[in-house]
Parts: C-alpha cells; structure tokens; sequence
C-alpha cells in the first residue's frame, strides 16, 4: 500500500473537478485529481453539448481556447419545441447567443488546463473509500493502474458525478450535508453523436420534442452536418427503451436518412434541487455530485464550474486558517445557494409539477405560453413574469386545460416565495434548520397545489 499526502484531493475529472483543482492549484495548494478514465479517454462524458457561452466560466482557465477548440457551433440564437401531438413547431428566440461543444474535446482543454496551473494528474484511479478515522474525511482510497493507493487530504473534493460512491462511504452523522437523495430523483439519458449527408435547416436552433416519461428528445448541432441526438427520461416514471425510442423518432426525420453513428453514450445525472449542504468536515461536494444541474433541461456545465471555483476557494481559506470544519466550509453553500442554487430549486417546482400532470395537459400549455417566458422560467431566471395582455391570450389559448393553466400560476407564485428562502440562505449551520422548515413550508405548499407525492 502507498501513502500520498496533497492538500487537496480532487475526485473526478469533469467540469467540476477539473475547475476545483485549477482553482486549487492557482491558489498555490498541494492538488491532485484522480480520474478512472485513461489519459486518451479522459473527459469522453455523455453530454448534450448545448452552453450558453464561455463568459459564465470561472476565469481560471484559457477561457478563449476553450471557445476555439471545442466550440463548434457558435450561432444558436433560439429553441425549437416539437409538438409530437400535431407536429408543429414553436419557434423561441434567446435573448443571448449560445453553443453547441465537442464534449470530448472540451473536457480534454480542460484536464491540460488543470495539469498547465500545476495539478497533479492521476488517470487509470479508481477510487473505493474515503479515508474517515473519525468525523472528518481525511482522504481517499483508491487503485491506480492495479496498485492500491491512499491519497491523504485536508479537503477532498467530490466530483466525482451522479449518484456518487464517496457519499455512499462516508458518514456524515457529524454534519448536515444532505442525505436525503435517491435514485428517483434522477434522470437516465442517452445519446449519439450524428454526421447527416446534408446541411441541416435549423443549425441555429436547439431542438426539443417531449417524451412520454417526463422527458424528451434533442437535437443539438454540433454543426450544419454533425448533431447531437439524445434523450431521457425520469427514474420515478415507467422506464423507457432509450435507444429504441430515439431510433424511432430519428426515422421520422428525412435529414437523419443515411446517418452515420459516430459515438454513443449513456450516463445519468440529477434532476433535483442542488444539495441543501453539501460540505462535512474536510469534504465538499461539487457539480452532479451535489445535485448542480438545470432540473429542467439537464444542462450542468455552467453550474459545475463555478461550485468547482467556489469551492476550491473556500477549501483554501479553510487550509490556510488550519480549520476544515462544516463551520468554516459553510461559505460554499452560502454562494452556491444564493446564486443558481436558488434558480435551479425554483425550476425543480416545474418538474414536481410536471411528473403530476398528463402529458397532453403539459403539451397544451406549454404550446401556449410565450417563448421568453418559457426561456425565463426554464434558464436564467427561474420564474417568469406575464403582462395582463400575454395572461389574456395565454388563456384564449389553453381552452380545455384551463385547470393545470391555474396550478401554473399558483405554483410561479410559489416559486417566487422559494427564490426569497434562498436568498436568506443562513451564513453558518447554526440557522440551517430553521432555514430548511421555512423552505419545506413552501414545499408543502407546492404538493398542495400540483397533488405530487413529497419528492424529498
């Protein structure tokens, strides 16, 4: 058995981890990241590509290279929602340009961006325990290319992705980090990346078409000839046969004709709230590992990569001061909730409601409602604001689903009463709980109004 000693330990080479260790190393700490995956293979993620731009990344790495490497598609400046009912389309122009990224190129930048600030990079180690003698995690055990290791660590940074195997190790009886997670708040996704004889129409579009399960289908454009195809489905509905059913609905599709498979992956990822807490003493939790993802649309990059900085941040402070307790790592969870925490719990309204409703009923209205406010309430902000006059025609529009149309508007109320909880988020756990019973209230509240069963 080898010993290593490093300040930090990062677990997972993803956006979060590759962010939190460059942060980490910049910052002038011992870091090292451990990644399964071989050198080659490192940063190959099932991902659906799309990212709204390379200005909502931490300024830690070569954020041009990033854009010029891996971004493909620089020119999406609206979404496509496909009505699978009667095939039409609704077209809703985004207010800001996004992306469409090689995945695999774009997690290759940034593992060389974490070895170019100074981490210490270990491929082929898996990991199977963390190191926690008493109450604080102390490291990490692990396998590297065949030999077991133990990485010893002030802080270990979990990264390491959905459903995360450090979580299902450590006790974290000691501390608040939220246990309260299961696979049903999950999502399965799969998806293959396409190369179509000819130039597609909409390669300045982001394509979505709902699936049965609470789910749907994308398209996304790499480029005019290569496309990002997937889907998923929610692990609280009937399961779905995810390959089948994208086979399906690409035979559907004249421009898929004569594609060719140039790779297929399947993962899965949260569709949740973030983490109430998601730090214990000399362990903090970042991107899917920590429920750091769009419930809605399943989009995570942005998310991972300021919780990998913030946390790395924090990490350090705590090193420094010689104190990595829950206490002095409590500032982590403060920002991440007060920032898209706080959006992507109010987005999570819009799942609960979702899983509750037919699906012709969510099709109706969704057809219905204006594209910004569609936009508002599923990105950057979280909710959505309607004048008298959009109310109006919103209604004239949604005749037969006037029922879920009202639940709607109770539950955007209730949303913007969460965003107010999570911007008090308390500035140290001596107040988390009263905060937790102030936010369950308006939980309560939300399965009130949609008739969903508690989702936490």
């Amino acid at each position: 058995m080898t010993t290593e000693s490093h300040d930090v330990v990062v677990v997972g080479g993803g956006t979060a981890g590759c962010f939190a260790s460059a942060t980490a190393a910049r910052e002038g700490l011992d870091v090292v990241l451990l990644e399964r995956k071989t050198e080659d293979e490192g940063g190959k993620i099932a991902c659906g590509d799309g990212l709204k731009g390379k200005s909502s990344l931490p300024d830690v790495i070569d954020r041009d290279r990033l854009k010029s490497e891996s971004f493909t598609n620089r020119n999406i400046n609206r979404a496509i929602f496909q009505n699978p009912q009667t095939g039409e389309e609704v077209d809703i122009p985004f207010n800001e340009t996004g992306a469409v990224i090689d995945r695999w190129k774009y997690g290759q930048i940034l593992l060389d961006e974490a070895d170019r600030a100074g981490v210490d990079l270990h491929y082929n180690t898996v990991v199977s325990d963390v190191i926690q003698p008493n109450e604080r995690v102390e490291g990490v055990r692990a396998v590297r290319d065949g030999d077991p290791v133990d990485y010893e660590a002030e802080v270990v940074i979990d990264g390491a992705g959905a459903l995360s195997l450090l979580q299902d190790k450590a006790d974290f009886s000691a501390s608040t980090f939220d246990t309260r997670v299961d696979y049903s708040q999950f999502c399965s996704a799969y998806r293959e990346v396409l190369e179509v004889p000819e130039p597609v129409e909409w390669d300045d579009a982001l394509v979505f078409k709902p699936t049965e399960e609470l789910g749907y289908l994308w398209y996304f454009p790499r480029s005019s000839t290569e496309i990002n195809a997937g889907l998923g489905f929610q692990m609280n509905k009937p399961s779905m046969e995810l390959v089948d059913v994208l086979k399906n609905d690409l035979e559907t599709h004249p421009e898929f004709q004569g594609a060719t498979v140039k790779n297929k992956l399947g993962a899965a990822l949260p569709t949740r709230r973030p983490y109430d807490s998601a730090v214990h003493p000399g362990y903090v939790a970042v991107g899917d590992s920590a429920g750091h993802v769009n419930p809605c649309t399943g989009g995570g990059i942005p998310g991972a990569a300021k919780a990998g900085h913030w946390a790395a941040k924090v990490a350090t402070e705590a090193i420094s001061d010689g104190d990595v307790s829950e206490a002095a790592l409590w500032e982590y969870n403060r920002r991440v909730q007060t920032d898209f925490g706080k959006r992507f719990a109010a987005m999570d309204l819009y799942n609960i409601f979702g899983g509750a409703h037919d699906i012709d009923d969510l099709i109706g209205v969704i057809t219905a409602l204006p594209g910004q406010q569609l936009v508002d309430a599923l990105g950057k902000k979280g909710t959505a604001e309607m004048t008298l006059g959009l109310k109006l025609k919103t209604i004239l529009k949604t005749v037969g689903h006037w029922d879920v149309l009202y639940k709607l508007y109770k539950l955007q109320q209730e949303a913007n009463s969460l965003k107010e909880i999570y911007d008090s988020y308390p500035s140290s756990p001596k107040y988390f709980d009263a905060w937790r019973r102030d936010r369950d209230g308006v939980m309560d509240g939300v399965y009130e109004i949609t008739g969903a069963e508690p989702k936490y």
